[in-house]
C-alpha cells in the first residue's frame, strides 16, 4: 500500500515541479504571481477547477513519500557489501523534511490560508536579524542552503540518482532529464541562499524569502527573461524525471 501511494506521491511531485515551471515562466514574462515557488504553484492549483480536489490527492502522496524516507532514514541504507551508508541517512531524513513540508504548504492552501511560504520566510528572518545572534543564524541557514543547491546540482551532474532507479530503466534520455533537472533546482536553491546570506549581512529581510527571491532577483537583470526561461526548463525536466521515478524508481 505504501509502495502505491508513494508512486503517485512522485506523479504529483513531479506535477508539482511542472507546474513551478510554469509560475517561473509567469515571472519570467512579467506576470508574476504573489508567490515564486512550490507555494505559488500550489496556490496555481487551488484556483483552477477541482483544485482542492488534486491538491489533496498531492497532500496524500507526498505523506507517503515522507513516511517512505523516513523509514529510509531509520533503517539504512546499505551498499553491496551491506554496509550502511550514513550520508543516504542523512539524505533520506533530510528529504523526508522537505516533502513534510511540502505537505503542510497543501494543507494550508486547503484550508483556505493565504499567507505565502515566502512571506513567512521573509518575516521569520526579520523576527530573527533583531539581533546579531539572529542575524548570524540566518547567515547559517542561507550557508546551509547553498550547500544542499550545491549538493543537489552535483548529486545531478554525477548521475548519481541511476542508481536508485529500476535496473534496464537507464538510458540517455532519462539520464539527461535527471542532470538537467537537478542542476536547475540546485542552483535556484544555491542562488536563494546567497541571498539568504545577503539579507543577514545587509539587514535586508526583503532578501530572505527563499525561492521567490532568488527568481525575482534573476529577473532583475538585464538577462533575466532568458536566465528565468532556462530555470524554468530545467525545473520542468525535473517534473518530467519525477514522473519517470514514480514508475521506475526502487521503492
Amino acid at each position: 500500500m505504501l509502495e502505491h501511494l508513494t508512486r503517485a506521491g512522485l506523479v504529483g511531485y513531479g506535477a508539482l515541479h511542472l507546474l513551478f515551471a510554469w509560475v517561473i515562466l509567469r515571472i519570467a514574462f512579467g506576470r508574476a504571481p504573489a508567490d515564486g515557488d512550490q507555494s505559488g504553484a500550489l496556490h496555481t492549483v487551488a484556483s483552477k477547477p477541482f483544485g482542492a480536489a488534486l491538491i489533496a490527492a498531492i497532500v496524500v502522496g507526498l505523506v507517503a513519500m515522507t513516511v517512505w524516507q523516513a523509514v529510509e532514514a531509520v533503517a539504512g541504507h546499505r551498499d553491496e557489501r551491506g554496509r550502511h551508508r550514513v550520508y543516504e541517512r542523512v539524505a533520506s531524513a533530510g528529504r523526508a523534511a522537505f516533502y513534510a513540508y511540502v505537505a503542510w504548504s497543501g494543507v494550508k492552501v486547503l484550508k483556505g490560508k493565504k499567507t505565502s511560504s515566502a512571506d513567512a520566510q521573509e518575516q521569520a528572518s526579520q523576527d530573527l536579524m533583531v539581533s546579531g545572534g539572529g542575524r548570524l543564524t540566518v547567515a547559517a541557514a542561507g550557508v546551509a542552503v547553498v550547500v544542499i543547491g550545491a549538493g543537489l546540482a552535483i548529486y545531478g551532474l554525477a548521475g548519481k540518482f541511476e542508481k536508485h532507479l529500476k535496473a534496464g530503466r537507464r538510458n540517455p534520455a532519462v539520464r539527461t532529464l535527471g542532470i538537467v533537472g537537478y542542476a536547475a533546482k540546485g542552483g535556484a536553491y544555491a542562488i536563494a541562499g546567497v541571498l539568504l546570506v545577503l539579507a543577514a549581512v545587509r539587514y535586508d529581510p526583503d532578501k530572505a524569502r527563499g525561492l521567490d527571491a532568488a527568481l525575482r532577483a534573476m529577473a532583475g537583470h538585464a538577462y533575466g527573461t532568458w536566465l528565468l526561461t532556462v530555470t524554468a526548463l530545467g525545473i520542468a525536466a525535473y517534473g518530467l524525471f519525477g514522473l519517470v521515478q514514480a514508475r521506475y524508481r526502487k521503492v
